[in-house]
Order: C-alpha cells, then structure tokens, then sequence
C-alpha cells in the first residue's frame, strides 16, 4: 500500500506507538513514502521547535521491524527547502527513539562521471547556504559545540556502501544508461564524494556551477544542511543517499537544467529509491538486531560539549534541551 496515494487508510492509523524506532527514513523530492512496508501508526508529534514537515508515519517490515518516515517538503511538497522544520523533524525523530537516519535528496551532477539517475553516498560537505536556515539546537545563553570533521556516519556510510554494489542493483529505464551507485572506495578511488548545499529555490549560474567543481564538488543539492548537523547534535547517525537528476549549469554540451528535466528524471529515479530504501532497511535491521553499535560513538558526544555552566542557564533553555536529550543537564 502506498501511503501516499491512500490517505483515508493513513488517516485511520493508531496516533501512537509504544517503544522506540531505531532507524528513520526521510524521503526528498521524489521519495514521499515506503510502499512496501506496513504502515502501523502514524505519528502528530509537538516539539519546542514546532511540528515537523509531516506527521511521522511508523510502518513495519515482513520481520516486524519498525522504521519512521518523514517526508522533508511535507506531505505535498509545499515547503522550500529554506523553509523546512528541520529542528522539528530531527527533535521528533529523535523524540521517538531513533539512532540512525537514512535520508534521500535529489541532485545535480558536478562531475562527467555522476550522470542523471545516477545514486550517490556522499562523504563530505560544503556549506553554500545563506544563514537564514536555524542550524543548531542550542542559543544564545546555553553554547555548545559539536565534531563535523566528518558530517556523515562513516559507520552507517560503510554498511551501505559494502551493501549495494556499484551496477546491477540499480534498474536502468532506457538502453543508454544503465545507473551507478558511486561510493567513496567503489567508484571514487577512496576520494571523498562531496556534496555542495546551496540555498536555492533557484538553481546554479554557469559561473558558481563551475567554482563548484574547482572546489571539488561532486553533487549540489539544497537539503544536506542543516539536517545533518542537527542530527549530529541530537547524537544521531545520518547518512544522506543523493539521487543524480542533472548536470546542474557547468556542462555547456548540455542546456542549462530545466524544471522539465529535473521532474523526468525524477520519476525514474522514484522507483530505484524505493527499492534502494527497501533493501537499506532490511540491511540496517539486521545491523541493529546483531547489536553492531550504530551511532553508539555518539552516545553522550554532547553531554560535556556545553561551555555555558548550567547555573546560568535559563531553566526553559534546559527544558527545550531536554526533549532532545533528557537527562543530560540537571534543572536549577
């Protein structure tokens, strides 16, 4: 059943759920639910941040493993990215029990070799946003920092990548290409896949398309940052997997992208992140259930991070933190 085509049985679901989720889903343009799986509640969840992009729906797989969604631009795409609740949606997430995220974001290709429909586990980051998207959880009178040397789980990174070889996985829809997934050690030759995060709603100029790839840059999306710092924060383990729909503006051999690409491109690449995430969640359940310690080396990362003594914290500051990390800072 797709969820996102029956929302009566959706709105029918249970609006709670007893235990923890381990693993959450967030699915991008293109990927706004998990029609493979059985949905069993579906979650309206308040954090002190606000609500999230969308109800958070829990489905299970056949072995009765439990994964959250959350559809990043809401249930019918109509928030920019600039606009997303991100702090809702990591808070929420969070709220519920999850330790790893497994998200999807389309792309536009930098590099020759990355075509359209092409999938993408990136290794690092540049931060091309404008500073208007609120990216941390903590304020002014409660500082605290956080690692980013490394913006995305390299333990979650390496159990995809081991897991779905570079062809044959994903399903080609014409003769001329057949889709690669490009990990860093497969495809990259141990070379860091790096994602540019842009502001948008608008697309790259030719001229910051090509800084773009003088930079390094792989692929360029609008929705890494700041989801994966607040996951940071949050002490949760955040992959993001990017799905190639474009060469961006660089590629002069090509017409500048067109909306009209983008949404062709996009429905091929629909099918191939269903069924990328179906076989992730299997792999990571199996992950979780042999007790492999995903995201246990950020357990407690941010329990000392705090430079503010608690004494002269506001005690509303703690108690917005505390929905994030319960326990971590005592109440004056």
């Amino acid at each position: 059943m797709s969820l996102h085509r029956d929302s009566v049985a959706v709105n029918q679901l249970p609006h709670t759920y007893d235990g923890k989720v381990l693993l959450a889903v967030i699915g991008g343009t293109g990927l706004y639910d998990l029609p493979n799986l059985k949905p069993v509640a579906r979650l309206t969840i308040s954090t002190p941040w606000g609500f999230p992009s969308s109800p958070i729906t829990i489905s299970v797989t056949e072995s009765g493993f439990p994964v959250a969604f959350l559809a990043r631009h809401g249930q019918h795409h109509d928030l920019l990215p600039s606009d997303v609740p991100s702090r809702a949606n990591i808070a929420a997430l969070k709220h519920i029990g999850v330790k790893a995220i497994i998200s999807f974001s389309a792309v536009g290709s930098l590099q020759p070799e990355i075509k359209p429909r092409d999938f993408v586990v990136p290794t690092q980051i540049i931060d091309r946003t404008k500073g208007i998207r609120p990216s941390t959880f903590f304020e002014k009178g409660f500082v605290a920092h956080a690692m980013f040397g490394e913006p995305f789980d390299l333990k979650l990174n390496k159990i995809i990548s081991d897991n779905i070889p570079s062809q044959g996985f994903l399903e080609g829809f014409d003769l001329q290409h057949t889709p690669t997934f490009h990990t860093k050690e497969k495809t990259n030759k141990g070379e860091d896949l790096t994602v540019i995060c842009m502001e948008g709603p608008q697309f790259s100029t030719r001229a910051e398309s090509r800084l773009y790839r003088t930079w390094g840059g792989s692929v360029i999306n609008m929705s890494v940052l700041p989801e994966a710092k607040l996951a940071r924060e949050a002490e949760i383990a955040y992959q993001m997997i990017c799905m190639s729909t474009d060469y961006d503006s660089w590629n002069e051999n090509e017409e500048p992208v067109t909306v009209e690409t983008v949404v062709g491109n996009l429905k091929a690449n629909s099918a191939n992140a269903h069924k990328l995430a179906a076989k992730l969640i299997d792999v990571v359940a199996v992950e979780f259930a042999n007790g492999t310690g995903i995201a246990d080396d950020l357990e407690g990362s941010m329990k000392y991070s705090v430079s503010t003594s608690t004494h002269g914290v506001k005690k509303e500051l703690l108690e917005k933190m505390h929905f994030l990390l319960p326990g971590y800072w005592p109440v004056n």
